[in-house]
């Protein structure tokens, strides 16, 4: 059975996948939209929550959502037989853009080159592979991972193969080389999970450790984790600049970007000579260092005696091709051969007598002395156990003695006595063990003993049976052939009988375009998901409709666009052509088509038809004058004839004043010289007063009614305000128009005495008037002194300007003297008084104080006792130290 992992990457899997993500049906209805997703969204837009009292019954509600439902899936259908109707009408306009684009995205990989080949020895065979990766890395769905079947897309982790450069997924990757170690590992017991097998790439199966199967995600180079998804790189790239090193090595490292595929050959620029050493440096690229300068090599050969006249050259010269008559290694022979190789061996014995004198060598043609003969020294007999001193003319008997050889049973001896040649079988009959170890039978020792028993364990696969016969354990390896379907679900495993997962499919599929010129090679199984190729050469469907030849467009499947040639049919009415894109097979929409109870009906035809439509009105421009003659427009030929341009008349009326504010109409033009602006019996009739602009300051209107000529003045009484704003004045409207300055004034004058205050506070004393009072007020004040004790009378306007002032005399200073003085004999007395209290409150605190303390003292006396060190310690200390003494000097003298 197939891993489960290999059965989702597979076909049905994807197949699913596709079917559950596509976002509409052929019929416009989504395979989703009645599914939980379109009710979770219309639940949540109906928003969740305990209803009110007196809300709507269940049945209701339920009704409601149901309602609100549909009206969701009907948006959703029209939405996509909109965008049906948008991909029907798309043109080979798109197709080209995408032909444009392609073409700019090969010049930019094109240019990406350029230094490896406008530069000298520049060679682009090298370059196909690398220029292969980055090309399929740009293009969508191009790169493939072989484990899965399925496209790489560029947010998605990847590892690339050292060997290859093949791309595959970092999921299907990590379980491809856990599967293969385990299948290896598991073949024995003994090793299992103790040695580091290797894991093979699934393409190039080129091998790894287990130490380097891949668990990051890094980019090609190696040197960032995880690049971020940039639309301006190459994807799973980092954008810097790759710094790996060449294969072959030179020293130098990759310049391009971080980039997919091989590193293209080095770029840099080297002087180096040619094979020889001949010929004088020259600069060249590090790629191509190595150049022959085509003159003879010139190098002594092997042979010593020619030189090598081949064309300059790398690595060793070739062997001598000339020919020469050379002696074999022992002299007897003669013979024509190769100057590459003088030392040769002829087929003749040599024949040279030995050191004994009786024998000759019998080796083959040789080099060097022939060695003493084989036969002299002590020689053994043939069971080795006796050992004789022998001329080389005689041979060694028999010792007599039991051969006790090991028989080729490797336990039994050899019973015989001492003799020549081979040992016998041994045929002692012994207790046998079939190789299985289930049987036993007693035969002779030679002969192996094989059972009928079949063996029943399973082969290394894992499905089959062993079913060889007495089969000791080691049962070989499956034979069968495997036989599983492969991803690509099109072929089987050709492999004998194995366990985890098969290789991926070798083979390639061509997918092609409609007309077949154009093909794509993509791996085997990706061709259902695979879009053909965009074909570069021209439909040539006949045209469906009243053309002799279609638009051109390129090579495509379904049907052919709409034609958008002009339709150029004559018209019937004018006789013009009609202009409108071809209408042979317009897509309109059906219209009293049946509708559907719900979402779950399904439509029983078509909501768009192909139709052919009839050609639309001539719009071919003509001039036409408006009724009211104000402008010539060109109008479409189906509409021409009298016509309002929609502007007001504009004639002037009798009045002279106004003009005519209806639409632009027809005019009977009384008198033809008087011209275009005079108003005629259609004509609005002015019922308007007159409107002409009044005097400056007059704020009547004209009596008369709308009138040619200047209005007669205003006779009406107009009511003003004097200057202290108290009395109304009544003047005639033509008199305040007709004044100058001066005479205003003293129409706007009451003749009382201005009601308004001075700065100083009093009545201003002169006659109504316009603007400021005049500040010269002379009504007596009464003024004082400082102290406020002298007082006088004396006129406002001085005072404000500070002319007078009333100064303190000797009396007013006298009286305040002894009022200060009177102040600080209270607030020296009330000082003394404060200091008394606080020394009164003091001195009864420590009264109070006092009593407390002699309390406390006895209550807190406590008697402590001495001891007796504590007594006499004065006493016992000296007779100690006297004592100390005695002993000292008595034992000082004992020893003496």
């Amino acid at each position: 059975m197939e891993a489960s992992w290999r059965q989702v990457a597979g076909g049905r899997g994807r197949a699913r996948g596709r079917a559950t993500a596509a976002p509409s049906s052929g019929n416009g209805i989504h395979l989703r939209g009645a599914g939980g997703g379109q009710e979770k969204g219309s639940v949540g837009a109906a928003g969740p929550g305990p209803s009110p009292r007196g809300a709507a019954t269940p049945a209701a509600a339920a009704e409601l959502m149901s309602q609100r439902k549909f009206e969701e899936i009907k948006k959703a259908n029209q939405a996509a037989a909109k965008k049906l109707v948008e991909e029907h009408f798309s043109s080979s306009s798109e197709e080209e853009g995408d032909e444009d684009f392609e073409g700019k995205r090969g010049k930019i990989v094109a240019n990406t080159f350029t230094s490896y080949t406008t530069q000298t020895d520049g060679d682009m065979r090298e370059l196909e592979r690398t220029r292969q990766y980055v090309h399929e890395a740009f293009q969508a769905g191009a790169m493939t991972c072989l484990i899965c079947i399925a496209s790489v897309k560029r947010n998605q982790a990847v590892w690339s193969c050292s060997g290859c450069f093949c791309i595959f997924h970092m999921p299907c990757i990590q379980k491809w080389a856990k599967d293969s170690q385990f299948l290896v590992s598991s073949l024995t017991d003994d090793d299992f999970g103790k040695r580091d097998y290797p894991w093979p790439c699934p393409k190039c199966r080129f091998e790894y450790k287990r130490s380097d199967t891949p668990s990051r995600y890094y980019c090609y180079c190696g040197k960032v984790e995880d690049p971020p998804l940039d639309p301006w790189l190459v994807p799973h790239s980092c954008g810097q600049v790759c710094e790996r090193e060449f294969k072959p090595p030179c020293g130098h490292k990759c310049l391009l970007l971080c980039h997919p595929g091989p590193c293209p050959p080095c770029p840099k620029m080297v002087t180096t000579t040619c094979f020889c050493k001949k010929a004088k440096p020259i600069p060249r690229r590090c790629s191509a260092k190595e150049w022959a300068c085509q003159l003879p090599c010139g190098r002594k050969l092997l042979c010593g005696q020619h030189k090598c006249e081949n064309p300059c050259h790398a690595g060793n010269c070739p062997p001598c091709p000339r020919v020469s008559r050379q002696k074999c290694v022992c002299g007897k022979q003669v013979a024509e051969r190769s100057c590459a190789s003088p030392l040769w061996h002829c087929d003749q014995v040599c024949g040279k007598t030995l050191p004994c004198g009786n024998h000759t060598c019998e080796q083959i043609c040789h080099v060097g002395a022939c060695g003493e003969c084989p036969r002299s020294g002590k020689r053994f007999c043939p069971c080795q156990k006796s050992k004789f001193s022998l001329p080389c003319t005689e041979d060694v008997p028999t010792c007599g003695d039991s051969c006790d050889k090991v028989l080729e049973c490797g336990i039994h001896r050899c019973s015989q006595r001492c003799h020549r040649g081979p040992c016998e079988t041994c045929r002692q009959e012994v207790e046998k063990h079939c190789r299985c170890g289930k049987h036993t039978k007693r035969m002779p020792c030679h002969k192996p003993y094989i059972c009928e028993t079949k063996c029943v364990k399973m082969r290394d696969c894992q499905k089959h049976q062993c079913r060889r016969k007495c089969c000791p354990g080691n049962c070989p390896p499956c034979d069968q052939n495997c036989g599983r379907t492969l991803g690509c679900r099109n072929h089987k495993c050709p492999s004998v009988c194995h366990r985890g997962s098969c290789y991926p499919c070798p083979e390639t599929v061509d997918v092609k375009c409609n007309c077949g010129n154009t093909k794509v090679t993509v791996p085997c199984g990706r061709e259902r998901t695979t879009r053909p190729p965009k074909c570069k050469e021209q439909c040539s469907r006949p045209p469906t409709c009243h053309h002799t030849s279609q638009e051109k467009h390129r090579c495509h499947f379904g049907a052919c666009p709409p034609c958008h040639q002009p339709c150029q049919k004559v018209l019937e009415k004018c006789g013009h052509l009609c202009p409108a894109p071809c209408h042979d097979q317009a897509l309109i929409k059906q219209t009293g088509r049946h509708q559907p109870t719900g979402p779950w009906e399904q439509p029983s035809e078509p909501a768009f038809i192909q139709t052919a439509l009839p050609c639309p009105p001539c719009q071919v421009p003509i001039p036409t004058e408006c009724l009211g003659k104000h402008e010539v427009s060109p109008l479409p030929c189906h509409a021409v004839g009298p016509y309002s341009c929609k502007r007001v008349c504009g004639r002037t009326l009798d009045c002279q004043n106004h003009t005519c504010m209806k639409e632009c109409h027809k005019v009977t033009e009384i008198d033809a010289c008087v011209g275009k602006n005079k108003a005629g019996p259609e004509c609005l009739q002015c019922e308007e007063g007159c409107s002409k602009s009044r005097p400056p300051g007059c704020p009547h209107p004209c009596v008369l009614p709308c009138h040619p000529g200047e209005c007669p003045p205003c006779v009406q009484m107009l009511r003003i305000k004097c200057h202290c704003k108290i009395t109304s004045l009544y003047v005639e409207c033509r008199k305040i128009t007709t004044a100058d300055v001066n005479e205003k004034n003293l129409l706007s004058c009451c003749k009382n005495q201005c009601p308004k205050e001075l700065p100083c506070g009093h009545r201003c004393k002169e006659m109504c008037h316009p603007g400021e009072c005049p500040f010269n007020c002379n009504q007596k004040v009464k003024l004082r002194c400082p102290c406020k004790r002298i007082k006088k009378e004396l006129q406002c306007n001085k005072v404000r300007e500070n002319q007078i002032s009333i100064e303190c005399d000797a009396t007013c200073k006298e009286m305040k003297r002894k009022a200060s003085e009177i102040k600080e004999a209270e607030a020296k007395a009330a000082l003394e008084e404060e200091k008394r209290k606080q020394q009164a409150e003091l001195e009864a605190f420590e009264n109070r104080l006092k009593g407390r303390r002699k309390k406390n003292r006895k209550r807190d006396e406590v008697t402590v006792e001495l001891t007796l060190w504590q007594k006499y310690k004065y006493y016992l200390l000296p007779a100690c130290a006297v004592a100390v003494l005695a002993f000292a000097w008595y034992i000082a003298r004992d020893v003496a």
